[in-house]
């Protein structure tokens, strides 16, 4: 720590910092635009201008952009000299010249940096009458709006988009003061994290098109702490609402895991919550509307049978509804609804990660790598938000060169041009090319076996105790040394794999692997793909197949399915099978879907925006979720509906089923502090759920009555929906709105943190419920070289952002970036079929039936013998990974083999 001096008052500051990081990590107030915690300096906007002497003696000084000043100690400046605001003042009116006037209708308003900015610096009359620049607006897709007009050329956009998420189809594009942001054709962006726009441009450039379809202001939306439910890491989001339909979400701060940033499927897979697929009240059989106290006692009926009843858990939902379902059929009848192989490989993961004795890092510690291995897994398209992180962690080699040469990490510029040719490396092994492949130093394509066998053959070349494949060939032999070389000399290296590959040979190469480091900080993470599914597998159960078994030999006649469409997990005709053997269904969901559609009684469950919860995530966090608004009238959590038929059990309220949770598996202990209970108060008052500035809360419901009812109550948190109760004082990470006096932007979040870019003050949201422990055994079973057989493809399923997870699908704005369809073929492969690029292929199991009809695109970088297909779509989902398959091209010629 340094002393510094701010206007006549002396701070401790950190080194290595610049000035303006400093200033805002002590909570004084200083204007800028082109900065960003996460982006760094470049000195574009020249907003943050302050004073710096040379010593006590100088009274004059001179001008300084505090974004490109370090810190040192002595160090004398002022921010509220009259030079310094002067310059201020006069750069923000030069900025404006060509703002136009609309903040009154301007999506940005009320929650614009460039207003609190404006209103900082005392430029509050515009002198300026002349004309102003004027551009086109651009069709960016589904999910952005563009109002270029609005532009004051920060360059934080680009500077996002193409340095630090790594796009190419958004430029700066003109010269002088006439700088143009945007596509050079109209299209949508192409970037997996260009909802990030949306909270980087300090305008209103770039706006949420989703949130403009039911637009309302910061201030009226009521909002709440929430998990992305999209994927398996974890990430922190605040959705907000408006008279019951939930409007938009944004990234919620989480030092550890998502920090400023969310991949598009998360920031716009809400709509879901919307969809008029919603179950919105109890049904028997499929037709007849029942009241919630008919449903819940027509399930207390069907509970009482004779035989046994089984319960069918699921990945999508919490822990508690998970667990209440498991106490009220019995462990014994409990099964976690997964195929066969998804549940192998998570039992692996789940062994790996408590017994393995190697630490499975958070997004934060990712970023930190010096060496990453990528197994056999698409991060872009499974695990999005660690693949934003995974390309910050290759720019660690030029940090380290830039400190030998005293350039400080937070100079952008300087480090980018120095950072040129010096990028810490990043290995991809995967099934075909991936949008992280131009930040690697070397890609290898192969089929899941061959994947495995390589990462064993690393592990062999890292610590000869490892088995070592046999028949390795020249080329994998080479890159197995080259690989194992570069990750034996880091300091922090980090092997990534996952289910996304479905090879439980590659998720046990990447153990082998990560074992055989030598280094002490060596690190192992695995993607999974829905947001619990690391919770359910703690929690553990039978398999979905052993279900069916009870079921098909009379041994159960009632089963209850929790959040859980099983026409996803299985086949169809087995599904059919199990559904109509079944005396009684009762299916507990949120959206319809083939199995809501079989079921005796369908219970209406809320979603996560009008639910609590708590998920575990990839790397063993636990997060609670709570409700946005109160669910509609006869919806409820589904742990409501579970614990309602339980008789004779004892817990009713959340708080108790989350404690008989955390006792019975002591693993999940720390469960019960990833966030305060409901009896927490602030001087007897509960969290605000609604911003200070709250409106119309009157005139909402005065078609219907003229008085204003009384606010719902929430018994089962520590939030009130409500814009009256405790607002200081409360845990950062427990803040429902990031807002603080003259910063209504998300730039507020600076106010909360312990330091610029650091950790919220109080800690970050969650709390990890296990370390890794033990040593792990070596794993010895090494498949065998993929060898393609004349006339049969292996098919591998890949994921997509879009179209592959379940929820985010039934959002009409993902839906329309979900890609079409198709069988991806090697060229040689389509060659052997005499088919191009757009031909109808039928894709026919080993028996000669006819699992899907699909177009042909042709893929230059899957290997020979595969046949690549997108995963989770509705046209392919009777499609298993690791079938064998036969083509045969239909169309007018004729079919031909």
């Amino acid at each position: 720590m340094i002393t510094i001096e701010i206007d006549g008052v002396h701070y401790q500051v950190k080194t290595e910092t610049s000035l303006l990081s400093a200033c805002l990590s002590l909570g004084l107030d200083l204007p800028y635009f082109c900065w960003h915690p996460a982006l760094g300096s470049v000195g574009a906007c020249r907003q943050c201008a302050v004073i710096q002497y040379k010593d006590v003696e100088d009274k004059r000084g001179r001008l300084v952009m505090a974004c490109m000043t370090p810190v040192a100690d002595d160090m004398r400046i002022s921010i509220d000299a009259e030079q310094a605001k002067q310059f201020r003042a006069e750069n923000i009116e030069l900025l404006m010249t060509n703002h136009p006037h609309d903040c009154p209708v301007c999506e940005e308003g009320g929650e614009c940096h460039l207003q609190d900015m404006t209103v900082m610096t005392g430029h509050t009359v515009r002198r300026y009458r002349g004309q102003k620049r004027t551009h086109k607006n651009q069709y960016l897709g589904p999910f952005i709006n563009h109002e270029m007009n609005r532009c004051i050329a920060c360059y934080r956009c680009v500077r996002f988009y193409d340095d630090y998420a790594g796009g190419s189809d958004l430029q700066a594009l003109g010269i002088s003061n006439n700088v143009y942001f945007g596509r050079f054709n109209d299209g949508a962006l192409e970037n997996e994290f260009s909802g990030n726009l949306v909270e980087v441009c300090p305008t209103g450039v770039f706006t949420d098109k989703t949130f403009s379809a039911h637009y309302a202001r910061k201030w009226d939306l009521q909002t709440a702490p929430s998990v992305c439910v999209h994927c398996g890491l974890g990430c922190n989001i605040a959705p907000g609402e408006r008279y019951g339909e939930l409007r938009r979400v944004i990234n919620r701060y989480n030092g550890e895991v998502n920090g400023y940033f969310l991949c598009d499927r998360g920031r716009f897979g809400y709509g879901f919550v919307n969809s008029p697929e919603r179950i919105l009240k109890p049904l028997i059989n499929g037709q007849s509307e029942i009241e919630s106290a008919a449903a819940e006692q027509h399930f207390r009926d069907l509970l009482k049978s004779d035989q046994p009843v089984i319960g069918i858990g699921s990945p999508r939902a919490s822990l508690e509804a998970n667990f209440a379902l498991r106490t009220l059929v019995g462990e014994e009848h409990f099964f976690l609804g997964l195929d066969n192989t998804e549940h192998d490989m998570l039992d692996a993961i789940d062994s790996i990660l408590h017994n393995g004795g190697i630490h499975s890092p958070s997004l934060r510690e990712v970023e930190q790598s010096d060496a990453v291995l990528i197994l056999g897994e698409d991060v872009t398209n499974s695990a999005p938000r660690l693949a934003l992180s995974l390309r910050q962690a290759v720019r660690n080699a030029v940090f380290d060169l830039a400190e030998t040469l005293h350039i400080p990490s937070w100079q952008d510029a300087a480090v980018r041009d120095l950072g040129k040719n010096h990028r810490s490396p990043l290995f991809i092994a995967g099934v075909c090319t991936t949008r992280l492949d131009d930040a690697a130093v070397r890609c290898y394509r192969g089929s899941p076996d061959d994947i495995a066998r390589l990462g064993f053959a690393i592990a062999c070349h890292l610590d000869n105790q490892a088995p070592e494949p046999a028949d390795l060939g020249d080329v994998e032999r080479a890159l197995a040394a080259t690989i194992a070389d570069s990750l034996k000399t880091a300091k922090r290296p980090l092997i990534v794999s996952g289910t996304s590959c479905a090879s439980l040979a590659v998720i046990q190469a990447a153990f082998n692997v990560a074992k055989a480091l030598p280094s002490k900080d060596r690190q192992l993470t695995f993607t999974v793909p829905e947001c619990n599914s690391m919770g359910l597998v703690i929690i553990g159960g039978g398999r979905l197949q052993q279900a069916f078994e009870r079921v098909r030999e009379g041994l159960a006649d009632t089963v209850v399915i929790l959040e859980n469409d099983l026409y996803r997990r299985a086949q169809d005709q087995e599904v059919d099978a199990f559904l109509h053997s079944a005396a009684h269904v009762v299916a507990i969901d949120c959206l319809n879907n083939k199995t809501t559609e079989q079921a005796e009684l369908l219970l209406s469950a809320a979603t996560f925006a009008e639910s609590e919860g708590t998920l575990l995530s990839n790397e063993g966090r636990a997060q609670r979720y709570f409700p946005v608004y109160p669910p509609p009238e006869h919806v409820r959590a589904s742990w409501q509906w579970l614990s309602a038929a339980a008789e004779g059990l004892k817990w009713r309220h959340f708080d108790a089923l989350t404690a008989a949770c955390a006792e019975t598996f002591p693993e999940l202990e720390a469960m019960t502090r990833a966030a305060p209970d409901a009896s927490f108060r602030i001087r007897g008052m509960k969290i605000p759920r609604q911003p200070h500035r709250y409106s119309g809360r009157t005139a909402m419901l005065a078609n219907i009555k003229v008085s204003e009812p009384q606010q719902p109550l929430d018994p089962e948190t520590p939030f009130a929906f409500s814009m009256e109760g405790a607002t200081a004082k409360v845990q950062s990470a427990m803040e429902p709105v990031i807002w603080a006096p003259g910063w209504n932007s998300n730039q507020a979040i600076n106010k909360f943190q312990e330091g610029i870019g650091g950790h919220l003050q109080g800690g970050d949201y969650g709390v990890r419920v296990f370390e890794a422990a033990g040593a792990g055994d070596w794993f010895n079973t090494i498949p065998q070289v993929f060898e393609p057989e004349q006339g049969l493809w292996l098919i591998v399923l890949l994921p997509h952002i879009f179209g592959s997870e379940e929820l985010s699908l039934r959002s009409p704005p993902v839906a329309e970036r979900t890609l079409a369809a198709c069988a991806m073929l090697n060229p040689s492969d389509a060659v052997t079929l005499a088919v191009a690029s757009g031909d109808l292929i039928d894709i026919r199991n080993l028996n000669g039936k006819t699992m899907a009809s699909l177009p042909v695109r042709l893929e230059p970088s899957l290997p020979a013998g595969l046949l690549g297909i997108t995963a989770g779509l509705p046209e392919t989902r009777q499609i298993s990974q690791a079938d064998r398959v036969t083509l045969v091209k239909t169309g007018n010629s004729g079919e031909q083999s």
